[in-house]
């Protein structure tokens, strides 16, 4: 077995700064030897002026100085920093990963709303075990909740809400004690999200859902529930009980009386209605709350791929793979805003529509690869783009992925357009059975995901897909156009041929374009 591991997880999430220092010395024995809380707002601007300030900017460099410090004193071999919603949002995100990179010698990565919600499960299902068996894992951050519907063990539908306690404070200008018309405000804010978003108001009266991130851990100690399993809970009647002390306390009042940092004072109140709201809204009594978040399911990853006997895992070829794509995406001169939108919005569908595709989780990463260089090819030439993309691709270097899955890549970006794939294709041709119908499948979700971003100004912020027996619902939110909706049905055409199931595409307010 491979030796003793020191591990670090970094979550630059919408209101601080954490890391966390830890020993694995085998898959199951994962020990503390640090964690420590920068207080950075990323998500201030992020959300409503969609950019970091330079003040921002300047105290998140210092924060990632001293992590760096703090891993190199415990000599962290490897390790994984992820920024989440506000660094999402930021258009000047890239000023924050490349001072990082230059000023800390650390590699920042932004996640998508879906990545973000995979690492939550990863952690949330390490951390309880056979103990329990959650119907719902969420996760409410500062920019972002992300919502987690498990069936068995697996996930049945997951989905990122722009519904976060900073987004939420600055949209609301709530700077201290929380006023009646600003509280009506965000219950109507967060009801219509959920209402938009989430397909089928579920009814979760008598199942257990989980609750991470700083928020949920913070008033679970104002508000306690009985324990599930020896593990804590938030009481939400006991939480509504108590709603109206906490909103009218100011901020240095809150400090004083619940013994929390002032960033965490600042917006306990907001965290507060939301849970109260989504407790009405899910029917639940309590939330259990075991303490993890985005950091423990990096380090749980850390530690399988260490400790796994797959050396493609023990490589980290997933790491390897996405840098070796973001290199190709520079030196191929791609547009990499509209590259990393269709990544996300790609991901979204595959992850959501996995009871229809039936594919492993590792054509996840094929997808998530072909949506980046799916426009390599106009390097070449714009005339058969799809064409050149499928040539540079077939010929590039893809670190950890086998010829196949090279060509599989490859193949799904030629026909993320208009061609599908005929047998007289030289490369489709090539791939066994099985792997056509993964490129089929991939290209499938591809286009539609292009399709959403046509006109390249990411106007679909997020979607949500309802299963409504042989068709599907596709609700798109954000500044969607006319043309846009009319791309997405053009492109889904080959998805109705591969999967014999219509698609329809609404915004979030119900308007929409039908096949």
């Amino acid at each position: 077995m491979p030796s003793t591991l020191r591990i670090a997880a970094i979550d630059a999430g919408s209101n601080a700064i954490r890391l966390v220092i830890a020993r694995a010395d085998s898959p199951w024995e994962i020990t503390r030897l640090e964690a420590e809380r920068y207080p950075v707002r990323l998500g201030h601007k992020a959300f409503t002026e969609h950019r970091f300030d330079d003040a921002t900017l300047r105290k998140a460099v210092k924060g990632f100085r001293h992590f760096r410090e703090l891993m190199d004193h415990h000599e962290v071999q490897r390790y994984r920093a992820v920024a989440t919603s506000a660094a999402r949002e930021a258009r000047n995100r890239r000023a924050l990963l490349d001072r990082v990179a230059q000023k800390a010698g650390l590699r920042l990565e932004v996640i998508d709303g879906a990545e973000e919600a995979r690492l939550v499960r990863t952690g949330v299902l390490a951390a309880v075990g056979d103990k329990l068996s959650p119907r719902l894992i969420l996760d409410l951050g500062g920019g972002s909740l992300e919502l987690n519907f498990m069936k068995q063990g697996a996930v049945e539908f997951s989905t990122a809400l722009p519904i976060g306690t900073v987004r939420l404070m600055e949209m609301f200008s709530i700077r201290g004690p929380v006023n009646p018309e600003q509280v009506e405000g965000v219950q109507h804010y967060v009801t219509s999200m959920l209402a938009s978003l989430v397909p089928q108001r579920p009814d979760l009266a008598g199942q257990l859902a989980v609750a991470c991130g700083g928020n949920a851990d913070a008033l679970a100690a104002v508000a306690p529930g009985p324990q599930e399993h020896g593990i804590g809970t938030l009481g939400v009647r006991l939480l509504r009980d108590r709603l109206g002390e906490i909103l009218r306390r100011t901020v240095p009042e809150r400090m004083r009386h619940y013994r929390v940092r002032q960033d965490r004072a600042e917006v306990m109140g907001i965290a507060a209605i939301i849970f109260i709201t989504l407790g009405r809204w899910l029917n639940l009594r309590q939330f259990v709350i075991p303490g993890v978040g985005v950091r423990e399911g990096v380090l749980r990853e850390l530690v399988v791929q260490h400790f796994a006997a797959a050396p493609r895992a023990e490589d980290g070829r997933e790491e390897a793979a996405r840098a070796a794509a973001q290199s190709l995406l520079r030196r191929f001169r791609c547009d990499p805003r509209h590259a990393e939108q269709v990544r996300a919005l790609a991901l979204a569908l595959f992850d959501q529509l996995g009871p229809v595709h039936q594919l492993l989780p590792d054509q996840r990463l094929l997808l998530e690869l072909a949506a980046l260089l799916h426009d390599a090819g106009y390097l070449i030439n714009a005339d058969g783009h799809h064409k050149h993309s499928e040539y540079l691709i077939r010929n590039s270097a893809l670190a950890g992925l086998s010829p196949d899955e090279r060509g599989v890549v490859a193949a799904a970006a030629r026909y993320h357009s208009k061609a599908v794939p005929e047998p007289h294709h030289k490369l489709y041709a090539s791939l066994n059975g099985g792997r056509k119908r993964h490129v089929r499948a991939l290209a499938a979700l591809l286009r539609i995901s292009e399709g959403l971003d046509v006109e390249h100004n990411q106007a679909v912020r997020n979607l949500a897909v309802e299963l409504r027996g042989k068709a599907l619902l596709v609700r798109l939110h954000g500044k969607v156009s006319r043309r846009i909706l009319l791309e997405a049905r053009r492109k889904a055409e080959f998805f109705r041929q591969e999967f014999r199931r219509k698609v329809t595409f609404a915004t979030a307010r119900g308007k929409g374009a039908r096949r």
